[in-house]
């Protein structure tokens, strides 16, 4: 077998190549505007993390339906009337080489009440988080599903359209395609729920609708929750399954992740994790190692990555096909660059917490975002905020935008 290096070409099974194997993961960015468009923060912001030397970039959630946003200021694509934006930003971001990949996404019921006073959902299974943030959902209707699947079809060609090289849709964390395939959240006796195969068909038929749209050459990656980390939801076995079913249907590339809004483990709020796992950093690199056994499909590998021997030694074992970095690229935004030349030392980032459950769950969040936004204004990302200020300044803004789109 060869050996593998961060610097290695990752070819795709649609014949696109990725120039290295470090990927920028999806990030709660909110650069949007006020009525949810791209702005010239987003080319900086990209621009910056072109230049900083991942050989891919997934966006952070584009939402498919202005009704369903995850968070006020998250960027929405339903129609073509920012498609200049759009171009600009695709361009700004492919500049070196990489790839930019949007991140298309449906909150499901996992949309503040404030900004979906009756969300949506396989079915009408209240979220079990939030102290009553969250409205319980609507189970859709089957018209409204086939509406829903074609709506991603539409963002994904208009993604296209604007230049981006490939896209991802966001199918893990609790999301709408996330809650279809567990059976916590899908309750549902008809042909779109009841068995794992039946819980995935919303899963195939958006993916088969988007590759109508863009064609066989153009990447489509999707990210999936390893497990949900809750009882009776989806397990890791059920979940190998879902990767050979995605191979069957010609994806390009797997995001792996875990856990939804309920358990963020994701994000690293499991405080139980065995020391086998802390000292290979990666939350979910045993989860990698079986998927690898059964599905030949490139793994990207997000969550706990932080020094270049533990990147390198999960690329050299063959189970990682890319590396993703999160947290790290929001405080320094050449760490790929350093990674490639080898000067990059182990990055220390300490867990964000406030001793409250739900606000640690979004905490890391919240708290990250503050070094995003000046990097978006052309400055160098400051990391001394405190915890609780951080909270305040995010919970100020959020309430404001989603006061404001109320009384709009």
């Amino acid at each position: 077998m060869p050996t593998r290096d961060l610097h290695d070409p990752v070819p795709l099974p649609c014949g696109a190549t990725l120039k290295n194997r470090i990927g920028k993961s999806s990030l709660s960015e909110q650069i949007s505007d006020r009525e949810n468009r791209p702005t010239s923060d987003l080319v900086r912001i990209y621009t910056r993390w072109a230049n900083g030397g991942a050989g891919l970039m997934m966006t952070g959630n584009v939402m498919i339906d202005r009704t369903a946003l995850e968070e006020p200021r998250n960027v929405v694509v339903d129609d073509e009337r920012d498609l200049p934006m759009l171009k600009e930003w695709a361009t700004a971001a492919q500049s070196t080489g990489a790839h930019c990949w949007p991140q298309l996404s449906h909150p499901g019921r996992q949309s503040l009440r404030t900004l979906t006073p009756v969300p949506v959902a396989p079915s009408a299974v209240p979220m079990t988080f939030g102290r009553g943030l969250y409205a319980t959902p609507r189970a859709l209707d089957e018209k409204e599903i086939l509406d829903i699947i074609q709506k991603f079809a539409r963002t994904a060609r208009i993604m296209k359209d604007a230049g981006f090289s490939g896209v991802q849709l966001m199918g893990a964390h609790g999301y709408l395609i996330s809650s279809f395939l567990s059976a916590i959240t899908n309750k549902r006796e008809d042909d779109w729920g009841g068995s794992p195969e039946k819980r995935s068909r919303f899963m195939v038929e958006t993916l088969r609708a988007v590759r109508a749209v863009v064609g066989k050459a153009y990447p489509i990656s999707i990210k999936v929750n390893s497990a949900d980390f809750q009882r009776g939801g989806i397990e890791e076995e059920e979940s190998l399954g879902v990767l050979k079913t995605l191979e069957d249907e010609g994806i390009d590339l797997v995001k792996i992740s875990g856990g939804s809004y309920e358990n963020a483990v994701m994000m690293g709020q499991d405080l139980t994790v065995r020391e086998s796992t802390k000292a290979r950093e990666a939350y979910f690199l045993t989860f990698a190692e079986k998927a690898r056994a059964v599905t030949s499909v490139p793994l990207m590998l997000t969550g706990g990555f932080r020094s270049l021997p533990g990147m390198k030694a999960a690329v050299e074992a063959g189970a990682v096909g890319v590396v993703g970095l999160g947290r790290p690229l929001c405080v320094d935004p050449d760490f790929a660059n350093k990674l490639l030349d080898g000067t990059a030392q182990p990055m220390v980032l300490p867990p964000r917490r406030v001793g409250v459950a739900e606000f640690d769950a979004i905490l890391e969040v919240f708290w990250y975002t503050q070094p995003l936004h000046l990097i978006a204004a052309g400055k160098e990302p400051a990391i001394d905020k405190g915890n609780w200020s951080a909270l305040a300044v995010a919970l100020w803004n959020n309430g404001f935008d989603t006061f404001r789109r109320k009384r709009s």
